[in-house]
């Protein structure tokens, strides 16, 4: 077996995993997000208006205009500077949730820390801080977790689940065990609430429901189906070796219409965001029709943001616009109703 002979830094890594979604294809090869399986029943006469649909919805206390969440991608790198500032434009301006990278780069040195604030630009959004839950494995604790919340003004910390993504990464971080305990004292201690996300693997039912038991205050189960990690890994692997292992797991995962339904029967007393592959407002729709207070996109927001702030604003318009339309031509006024309005199996 191959060494890596040169360490590679938080920093680089965070500008290869940028340049490799912008420029290669890693999306799952064969798998997909499940939710092209479900259909709303078209309603001809919805008696409703188009002007009357109301897409806003309250997530901790805050009220945001559509159920989109800008997913977390990026921060810790000169590369990501630039993206976050133009998401979190756009997003104030549309009066959506954002969620950014994970932190870690900013918390070992603080001089990467103003790659991930956005609240001069976004003084209102519903923001959400991220770091890596095994990292409570390596000796990160509440101080860690609150920094990262300070650090961006966040209305929301994200502990994010990446066990696939640190087992095929060779300087990945891999010690599990014992992690249920430690989110359950991070969510005693932190000043803000909890989102347990994945990364594009999904959630079992089961792990829902130790994570609700913990104390988490929602799931972001960012399903399988859109961006795979274990080939943005490949793309990065130095050697064949590495490149072998990671390929082999280019299809792994829990699908994101499964991994929402999983989700509801694990926590139904918590609201869930519904991520992984979703491509626009129909996807984000479903999502919620399937049971998700809100849906999360990344790879189309990277796209749009590596050009400029009015296409990330243009893409959130359209999101916005395709969402309303499917409400209306499924009878449902509000998001409480469109979590009610039932889909066919196809």
């Amino acid at each position: 077996m191959s060494k890596v002979t040169e360490p590679v830094t938080t920093e680089n890594r965070k500008t290869e995993h940028i340049r490799i979604n912008l420029e290669k294809d890693v999306q799952f090869p064969h798998l997909t997000t499940g939710l092209e399986h479900y259909r709303f029943m078209h309603q001809a006469l919805p008696e409703i208006n188009l002007s009357e649909v109301d897409t806003s919805v309250t997530i901790f206390g805050k009220t945001i205009s559509a159920p989109i969440v800008i997913s977390s991608m990026t921060g810790g790198a000169e590369m990501a500077y630039n993206i976050n500032q133009n998401l979190a434009q756009a997003a104030q301006l549309h009066n959506i949730a954002m969620g950014l990278g994970s932190q870690r780069a900013g918390i070992e040195k603080p001089e990467l820390a103003y790659s991930y604030q956005v609240r001069k630009v976004a003084p209102d959004i519903l923001l959400f801080a991220n770091l890596g839950a095994v990292q409570l494995n390596y000796k990160y604790g509440i101080t860690q977790c609150q920094r990262a919340v300070d650090m961006i003004e966040a209305d929301a910390l994200i502990l994010h689940f990446n066990v696939l993504q640190e087992a095929v990464q060779p300087e990945g971080d891999t010690n599990f065990a014992g992690l249920l305990g430690k989110v359950e004292q991070i969510c005693k201690q932190i000043s803000v609430p909890v989102i347990a996300k994945e990364v594009g693997w999904g959630f079992s039912e089961q792990t829902v429901r130790d994570l609700a038991n913990a104390g988490v205050s929602a799931i972001d189960v960012a399903g399988a189906g859109g961006t795979s990690w274990s080939e943005v890994e490949y793309h990065r692997a130095p050697t064949t070796y590495h490149k072998n292992v990671a390929a082999s797991f280019a299809d792994w995962g829990i699908p994101t219409a499964d991994a929402i339904q999983y989700a509801v029967k694990g926590a139904p007393q918590l609201p869930i965001i519904g991520s992984g592959g979703l491509r626009d407002g129909i996807d984000i729709a479903k999502c919620i029709a399937l049971g998700a207070i809100a849906g999360g996109m990344a790879g189309p927001f990277l796209k749009a943001a590596d050009q400029s702030t009015e296409a990330v604003e243009q893409l959130i318009r359209e999101t916005m616009t395709q969402l309303r339309i499917s409400m209306l031509c499924s009878g449902a006024k509000n998001i409480a109703q469109l979590q009610h309005t039932p889909l066919i199996k196809v």
